[in-house]
């Protein structure tokens, strides 16, 4: 079948890291990136399917293994080669169309009985993320063994599938994984009427964590910092009280709470500031902006995809902060519904096939990867590969 493949190679993982995350060196020859026929999958047991990817999302932890930024951290719990794609939305051999929840849990590995996190529905903390049938793997797109979204065959487990509404497009399923995502991040912050919360970040994980939080948890004052004129128009419309430039979230932020703005060297530091800060990027001054912007005692969610970074602990240190990470999703304590099913419940009302294109082929994979490097100056949120062509024939 065809399919891109990501190899093991960390000579050229850290020339991807040198160059910077230049486009013309992360989709060159040097690329851990390449097309190709590769083997299907099969089948690892009772209860897996073949499913063929309809629409296929590049998202920002894909962008960061092509381009060195990936943590090594998740070295061990990846396996080589695999095919990448977490975010999708695809068709069994009945024509059911549905969205594959990537997590490789114990339900998936057939592990009985489950680790206490997978009992408790926290699927993404799984303990058994190196046992079973199948090859270690935390998700479907960084597995060996499962195949992933940027092929023309995956295998899942009948654990992973949820059916997609016949009202809701291709594009629109295909970002259940990263609205789901958005939902368990804004259940973890849990904000309250009262509060004031601030987004960091207005790409797709950002926007998407505007839309969960105003839906799900909406606070007195929803402000959202936006880079590029198109992310700020989106971010008003899924919910977004205030949009302001990254430049003046310092002033934006202090006159919204009531804080006082003192000057610094590196950074100006607020007394007071956000009740809840969603830190959506990943990078470290973003991060480092965000445990200045959050009040004493308040809260910073790391809903992005962060790497190795230089972040300055003292504000964390001082204001007492709680800082938390919102990884995946699973069964929501709060709500007791699984996290993929609030997402497809919500999508209904999302509009967000506004947020998904330009659309490529698979053979196209270079102009894609340099289109997604690129989306915030391109006006784009989620760019994907279309494998609709490939799944008819």
């Amino acid at each position: 079948m065809l399919a891109l493949e990501f190899s093991r190679s960390i000579p050229s993982y850290l020339l991807m890291r040198a160059a910077g995350g230049r486009a013309e060196v992360a989709t060159s020859d040097l690329s851990l990136l390449h097309l190709g026929d590769v083997d299907v999958p099969e089948l690892p047991g009772p209860g897996w399917r073949q499913v063929r990817p309809l629409v296929s999302g590049v998202c920002g932890s894909d962008l960061a293994a092509l381009t060195g930024h990936a943590s090594f951290y998740l070295e061990p719990l990846t396996s080589y080669p695999f095919i990448p794609g977490h975010e999708l939305s695809g068709r069994l051999e009945d024509g059911t169309r549905v969205v594959v929840q990537p997590v490789l849990g114990c339900a998936v590995r057939g592990i009985e009985p489950p680790c206490r996190f997978c009992a408790e529905g926290r699927i993404g903390l799984c303990l058994n993320v190196t046992e079973g049938p199948i090859d270690v793997g935390l998700q479907t797109g960084y597995c060996a063994g499962t195949g992933g979204g940027w092929g023309e065959l995956l295998v899942a487990h009948e654990s992973q599938l949820y059916e997609v509404p016949e009202a809701l497009s291709d594009e629109a399923a295909m970002l259940t994984e990263p609205l789901a995502c958005s939902i368990h991040a804004a259940l973890r912050g849990a904000a309250t009427k009262d509060d004031v919360v601030l987004v960091a970040g207005a790409g797709a994980i950002g926007l998407l964590t505007v839309a969960a939080v105003k839906l799900y948890t909406p606070p007195r004052q929803l402000i959202c910092i936006a880079k590029y004129p198109h992310q700020a128009e989106l971010a008003r419309s899924l919910g977004a009280d205030l949009v302001v430039a990254p430049a003046q979230a310092y002033q934006r932020v202090r006159f919204a709470t009531g804080a006082r703005r003192l000057e610094g060297i590196e950074r100006d530091v607020l007394l007071g500031g956000a009740d809840i800060t969603f830190e959506a990027t990943g990078n470290a001054g973003s991060l480092s902006d965000a445990v200045r912007l959050t009040r004493g005692g308040g809260r910073v969610v790391a809903v992005g995809m962060p790497g190795e970074a230089k972040v300055d602990w003292a504000p964390i240190w001082q204001r007492e902060l709680e800082v938390t990470g919102a990884y995946a999703y699973g069964v929501e304590k709060s709500t007791g519904k699984r996290t993929f099913e609030m997402a497809l419940e919500a999508s209904a009302s999302l509009n967000l096939d506004r947020l998904v294109g330009p659309l490529f082929p698979l053979t196209e994979y270079k102009e894609a990867i340099a289109y997604a490097l690129a989306a915030g100056r391109m006006s784009a949120v989620r760019v994907a590969f279309d494998l609709r062509g490939l799944s008819d024939g």
